[in-house]
């Protein structure tokens, strides 16, 4: 039985100038002609059934039913471009995995760690994208994720199992320079953590996507911070690392992700009382519809992944 699967040269075509919404910009970049470009489309339209563009005064516009399938197609030529490169890279050899994982976590702890995988696996190839919300993985090109939240939220996440990898704890940090103006350091000393009163009166950093950070934390300590909620807001913990090393206030961060920052004393723990919220770090994979073959590369992956967080 003939499966119904578009030609390659006509769903290219149809991509181009849904990108561009042009037929002529699209020949341009697929070196052909115009009229060569509008025959693959008008025969994509016949065999679909589907119009996928209508003319306007503008040019070429695409139809409701054009336009999600031009999203679509992206995907699927995105992933067949993305497997020829890797089976063209390797030989048929090792394996290239993707992986989605939130930015701050994905650059201050997976990659400074990712060369100790790659040794153990030379003939892997890791690629990762910056995710901070959960997504369908049938439209995304990635075959497992790193995702940090609630244990609620990883299991409402659809079509995924959820395996947990370490929780989030929190500590509040700050330059040295702001923290020497809080307590006295004697000569030769380090500096000295300071009370939760103390650091009730400091300026206190925010995060956009934890509002209420601060407040939990002071709640927790109990102890009194009619200013919790008050100051700057980030939304990355890197950009909370970069504001508290510059002097700007006391930020929340987990110490996993500013391990370089504490190493060099551009930051400082303010206060010794951390706090381990509802939020952890989990690695998800999608449930397999139908029986998959095993992914060795994946698989081997998930299993060093999973002791690296346990050493942590």
């Amino acid at each position: 039985m003939r499966r119904m699967i578009p030609s390659t040269q006509a769903l290219a075509c149809f991509e181009a100038a849904a990108r561009h919404e042009s037929y002529t910009r699209a020949a341009q970049e697929l070196a052909l002609t115009q009229s060569a470009v509008s025959r693959q489309i008008i025969a994509l339209e016949e065999q679909l059934g589907v119009q996928l563009f209508k003319r306007s005064r503008h040019g070429m516009v695409l139809t409701p039913a054009g336009h999600q399938y031009s999203h679509q197609v992206a995907q699927w030529l995105q992933g067949i471009e993305r497997g020829t490169l890797d089976i063209m890279a390797h030989q048929g050899a090792g394996g290239a995995i993707s992986i989605a994982a939130v930015p701050t976590f994905a650059t201050r702890w997976l990659l400074p760690r990712l060369p100790q995988f790659l040794q153990q696996h030379p003939g892997v190839v890791v690629h990762i994208d910056v995710q901070t919300r959960p997504f369908a993985f049938a439209e995304r090109l990635v075959d497992a994720a790193i995702y940090a939240g609630t244990a609620e939220q990883a299991r409402q996440w659809p079509g995924t199992q959820a395996t947990w990898l370490m929780d989030e704890v929190i500590v509040p940090v700050c330059s040295p320079r702001l923290l020497e103006g809080a307590t006295q350091r004697g000569r030769g000393r380090a500096y000295l953590t300071v009370s939760p009163q103390v650091l009730a009166q400091l300026p206190l950093l925010q995060q956009s996507t934890r509002p209420d950070g601060w407040r939990k934390w002071f709640d927790a300590a109990g102890v009194p911070a009619p200013h919790a909620l008050d100051g700057p807001r980030y939304e990355l913990f890197s950009m909370l690392a970069v504001a508290a090393a510059a002097g700007m206030g006391v930020a929340l961060i987990p110490p996993m992700l500013i391990e370089d920052e504490l190493a060099r004393g551009e930051l400082v723990v303010a206060c010794e009382q951390p706090l381990k919220g509802s939020r952890a770090y989990y690695w998800m994979t999608p449930l397999a519809t139908e029986p998959m073959p095993a992914q060795p590369a994946l698989h081997a992956f998930g299993h060093w992944l999973k002791g690296r967080a346990g050493a942590s």
